[in-house]
């Protein structure tokens, strides 16, 4: 059995964190998420007819712990919680207050979905979407082509060249983010933090696409970690994902003069070590575009003609 530290009187609060009321403050100060925690908990306990004492007892805690909790003033554990989850058959995400467990529909959608397969779960994706994301037809989809992957692919440089050689608008979505931001992207970072850097991300993707019906554009490579960014970019857009070697990818972005975040001064072996991570983490979103092209072992005329070579029907597809 594991427990941890609780609060000796349930009118008061003992912890060492500053941020947690003092031992003679009372409870009507406690923690707003503490509270919604033990509202929580008392609803699931409630649901699914458990006393307090019986879920004490079935996650194996003691029952005054259970009742700090309900009372928003316990300070759990992780282990704890999981504990009451198990005894609740209910996920941890849906005890501490996942958006995906807050209402019944919710849950249901959910459990509709647990279990499925990668191919299931993206043609559901695209039927939500087409029913409430209002996306593009696919004919008004492929005059945008947007180029997506790690920084060294080659994005920037095939795109600007496709866009000249097809007469389209070239945007580098990095630049518009900073001249929306008024800074750069290392400043936006540092000062406003990088929840401010996606909202910038997200706001210049929309108005890249509210004011080109027609265009190629180069996006950050992170662009994949905001799931609602990243799903406006596939309903809009037809994405090419422009990939090379980590060694490449690596190569070209010191030639830059540039290693964010790929460890910085700490030494290639540590460096490519970050990199691979970055590429595994980020691999699954990548391949759910259009079309892959790799640019390994590639000079950046070939993969220019290449690229145009892939894209040719795309890029003859009549507007509507």
């Amino acid at each position: 059995m594991f427990e941890s530290t609780i609060a000796p009187n349930p009118t008061r609060i003992l912890h060492a964190n500053p941020k947690v009321p003092a031992l003679d403050q009372p409870v009507d100060t406690k923690d707003p998420f503490l509270a919604a925690l033990g509202e929580r908990t008392r609803a699931l306990r409630a649901r699914r007819g458990l006393t307090r004492k019986g879920l004490a007892k079935a996650a194996q805690v003691s029952e005054r712990h259970v009742a700090n909790i309900e009372m928003g003033v316990g300070n759990a554990s992780v282990q704890f919680l999981r504990q009451l989850a198990q005894a609740l058959s209910c996920s941890l995400a849906e005890l501490v207050g996942d958006e995906t467990t807050s209402s019944p529909e919710w849950l249901m959608i959910r459990e509709i979905l647990r279990g499925r397969s990668e191919a299931d779960l993206m043609r559901s994706r695209t039927a939500l979407a087409a029913l409430f994301g209002a996306p593009a037809s696919d004919a008004a989809r492929r005059q945008r082509i947007a180029l997506i992957g790690l920084r060294g692919a080659g994005k920037s440089t095939l795109g600007r060249a496709l866009a000249e050689r097809q007469k389209l608008p070239f945007i580098e979505l990095n630049r518009h983010i900073e001249a929306l931001a008024g800074c750069t992207l290392p400043e936006i970072h540092s000062l406003y933090g990088p929840a401010a850097y996606r909202r910038y991300e997200r706001r210049a993707l929309e108005e890249a696409i509210q004011q080109h019906p027609s265009a190629v554009i180069a996006t950050p490579g992170g662009i994949v970690s905001d799931p609602a960014t990243f799903n406006m970019l596939l309903a809009h857009c037809y994405t090419v994902w422009v990939r090379a070697t980590p060694e490449e990818h690596m190569s070209r972005v010191l030639a830059q003069g540039d290693t964010r975040p790929m460890a910085g001064n700490r030494g290639n072996a540590e460096a490519m070590s970050d990199l691979q991570r970055i590429l595994d983490s980020r691999a699954a979103f990548y391949s759910k575009a259009d079309a892959v092209f790799d640019t390994s072992e590639m000079s950046p005329d070939a993969a220019a003609a290449g690229l145009r070579k892939q894209l040719r029907q795309v890029l003859a597809a009549p507007s509507t």
